[in-house]
Formats: C-alpha cells, structure tokens, sequence
C-alpha cells in the first residue's frame, strides 16, 4: 500500500466543511442551489477517485476498501434526489433562509461524515465521526422547531448519546485487549491480526458493548426507538437518508468489529447474538407494523424489519453473508423511495395518518405508481431484487439447520406483508375521511421520477447483478470463515 501524508480525502473534507459553512450563513436562494450542485459534485467526484483508489491508505485513517466504496456510491446515489426533494420541500414550506441555511448545511455535515466513516480505518476514527453523524441528524430531525420535532430531536440525542457512550466503552475494553495481546493501536487490520491472542473475556465484553451501542444507528434491537422518531419527525428528505446510508454507518461499525472477531474462539459466541438481535428485530416490527397507523413509522419499522433480516443472514453463514451485503444495499435503494413520496404525500393531505389519507391515484397518478411498485419492491415480490436477497437467506437457514427459526420467520413477514399491504391499498384506493379536496396543490409528475429511477436500480441489481458489484460483495465477506 501507498501511504500519503495528504490525500484527495483531505481536499473532500476540507471542501465540504467550507461549503458547510458556507451555506449556514447564506441567505440567498439562488446560491444555495449553487453550493448544494458544487457538493454532489465533490461528493460524486470523491466518490469516483475512492472507487479507483482501493485499498490506497490516506491520512493515515482512511483506506477505500471494497465496504466502504461500495457505500459511498450507494450514498453518492441516494444523495442526489435528496437534495432534489430539499429543494422541492423547501419551497413548498417557503422556508425563511436562515432555516433553509441549516438544514441544508446539516445534510452536508451528515452525509461528509457518514462519507468519512465509511472509509474509516481506525475504530476511534469511526467512533468520532458516527457522533458527527448525531449532531447533524438531530439539526435536521429539528428543523419543523414545534414540540414533536422538539421532542423527536432530544430522543434521538438521548439514545444516541447512551450508545455512542456504550461504543466508546467497548472501545476501552478492546484497548485492554490490545495492551494485553502486545499491541498499541486500533487499526482494523492489525486488529484483525492481532484478534488471535487476545484475551476472550475482554473481548466479549468489547462485542457486547460496540454491537449494542451501534444498533442504535442500524436500526436493531435493542436501541431501535430513536431511529423511529427521528424518520417520523424528520422532513421526508432527511428521513429518506436516515433510512438507508445512516442505517448503513451502524452496519459497518457492526461489520468492521465482526470481522475482527471472525478468527477467534468467540466468533460462535457472536454469531448467536447477532442471531437473537436479528430475530427480535424482525418480532418488534411486526408488533408494530401490526398496529401503526403512521406511514412514516410504518416505513421506518419496515428498516427494523430488513435490518433484522439482513443480522440473520450474516450470523447463520454461508450463501447468507452474500445475501446480507446484496439485501443492504438494495434496501438503502428502495427504502428513500417511500420517503420522497411521503413528501408529495403531506403536501396533499396535510397529514401521515393513514386514516386522513386515501385515493391517491386520483389525486396523483405518478405519486400512487411509485407506492403501488415499491411496496411490491420493499416486500420482496418478484421482479424485486429483494426477492433474491431474502430468498438466499431463507436458503442459507434452511441449509445451516434453523429450519424452526425459518418457519417463524417466515410467518412474521407474511404478517407484516398484510398489515403493510392494508395501509398502502387502503391509501391508494379508499375514500380519505373529511377531506376536501377543493384547491389542491398540483403534483408535478417530474418529482416521481427519482424514485422510479431507484425501484429499477434495485430490480436491476438483484436480477441481473454486475461483476464489478458481484466481486465487491464477495471481497468485503473474504476474510470470514466460510
């Protein structure tokens, strides 16, 4: 490997933080188009130096490898239509400037850092940057300033801040271990080299304390709830983010620390509570699938769903690993697709309770299409690529002997897929209680076509995968047993 003392990720962050600030102090709409098309740039740019740059050490902290490429280009392309539907949501709200300023100077802080600890190569370094990732969220999470965004955001910051403290402290253990073992840093790949003569008890403790404090950011059992508020009291934009390339940061952190594990005595050990956390995650939501009437909850309790499935995969092995990756990345495609159209959505009815919302496809033809095709995509209905995914995890619990916990599974997403089922057909094809429809604003149908373009993404991918894809997904599971 090259060692740089400076690196093009230097230049990116330097150049998203000036831009940052840049748009927090602007007052001009105009400029703020401007400074938001200068950052996707960068960010689509830095992107495609990291890509052509794998495995290239720089700063010291970040090395692109095939995890955190992979991420940063699914960031890269859910980015775009989010600043897009800012932009819409914005303008709709007339937002004064000021507001405007931070919110859309939040998003680049979130997405720079999520950019940032993706690539990661330090535990601390990742630690650091996954706070960022709460602060600016929680700007974001605030922007309607009532009492529920109000109350939203000290949640979030709340259960946040008790689970980047309990990843701090599995980091302290993981230092005892390290000490122990003769070692003197938290590099990922010497702690993969090293992970061999630590002392298991210390370890175990370092797991514990890391994989819970993270899945406050995947969106798992046990730190799930913050999650939850934050896509409801967030604008539709944001939670588009928090739904799919914030969820992903949790992932990594999980991922990166489980690799390290992989060859020691206790990967076993590990493999079962990721199993357990992958299983309630999946029970939860259908608990509360069952019973919720918002659509923004319902489609943040969908992730907890997915991400549960996505734990299972990985814990039971084989084919599952792959289908782990590949399910991950087609549902931080296909989730943002509910949330841009939740926009569209409140701009009609003024409300996310399923019962004030109600035929949609005469109220906007485009709007409806994009829900009526991403339930059956998020549901894993063929063509869906999600079918694939889940299908091979499925496959991988069959053939590693869990064939109870698959039948139960099972059964819960069948639940799940009715209760869903019942919300959107009722929205789309039911009469909306009280509502008057006189002098309704006029959706243009433009504002659907990112999430078309995003539903053919994940059918594409899950049908019909490229190498280049297929080769990234098979290196980042490499190094785990098989």
């Amino acid at each position: 490997m090259t060692l740089f003392q400076s690196g093009m990720i230097g230049y990116y962050l330097a150049g998203a933080l000036a831009i940052s600030i840049l748009l927090f102090f602007n007052r001009s709409n105009r400029m703020n188009y401007f400074l938001t098309i200068l950052f996707v740039a960068l960010q689509c740019g830095f992107t495609w130096y990291a890509y052509n740059h794998m495995n290239t050490i720089e700063l010291i902290y970040f090395t692109p490898d095939s995890l955190g490429v992979l991420f940063l280009i699914i960031l890269c392309v859910v980015s775009v239509p989010a600043f897009y539907h800012s932009h819409i949501y914005c303008n709709s709200k007339q937002e004064n400037a000021r507001h405007r300023g931070i919110y859309f100077s939040a998003m680049v802080v979130l997405l720079t850092a999520l950019s940032a600890a993706y690539l990661s190569n330090h535990i601390a370094i990742t630690w650091i940057f996954v706070e960022i990732t709460t602060l600016s969220a929680s700007a974001l999470i605030y922007h309607r300033r009532n009492n529920r965004s109000l109350e939203g955001t000290w949640k979030y910051i709340f259960v946040c801040s008790i689970s980047i403290t309990l990843v701090f402290i599995g980091i302290l253990f993981l230092s005892v271990a390290v000490q122990q073992s003769g070692g003197t840093d938290l590099f990922y790949s010497q702690l993969y080299r090293k992970a061999g003569g630590m002392n298991v008890f210390w370890l175990k403790l370092a797991f514990l304390f890391i994989f819970t404090g993270f899945t406050s950011k995947a969106g798992l059992v046990p730190m799930y709830t913050a999650g939850i508020d934050a896509k409801d009291k967030a604008p539709s934009p944001a939670g588009a983010l928090f739904g799919s390339v914030l969820m992903n940061v949790g992932f990594i952190g999980i991922f990166r620390f489980y690799q390290i594990i992989s060859p020691t005595s206790i990967f076993p050990w590990a493999n079962k509570i990721i199993l357990i956390t992958g299983f309630l995650s999946v029970f939860v939501a259908t608990v509360y699938m069952l019973r919720v009437k918002n659509l923004k909850r319902m489609f943040a309790y969908s992730s907890v769903e997915h991400m549960g499935l996505i734990m299972v995969g990985l814990a039971v092995g084989g084919i599952g690993r792959y289908a782990a990756i590949l399910h991950l990345v087609l549902h931080s495609l296909a989730k943002p697709t509910f949330f841009f159209q939740m926009g569209q959505v409140y701009r009609i009815y003024k409300s996310k309770s399923i019962y004030d919302i109600g035929d949609y496809f005469k109220y906007n033809l485009s709007g409806a299409l994009v829900f009526l095709f991403a339930f059956f995509v998020v549901t894993a209905m063929p063509p869906s690529g999600m079918f694939v995914s889940e299908f091979l995890i499925f496959r991988s619990l069959f053939e590693s002997g869990h064939i109870v916990l698959l039948v139960i599974i099972l059964l819960l997403l069948t639940m799940i897929i009715w209760a869903f089922g019942k919300n959107i057909f009722k929205m789309l094809f039911s009469k909306p209680i009280n509502f008057n429809d006189e002098n309704l604003e006029k959706i243009n149908p433009v504002e659907s076509i990112s999430q078309f373009i995003l539903l053919a993404l994940v059918i594409y991918l899950g049908l019909n995968p490229p190498e280049e894809f297929v080769n990234m997904i098979n290196d980042i599971i490499s190094n785990l047993p098989t």
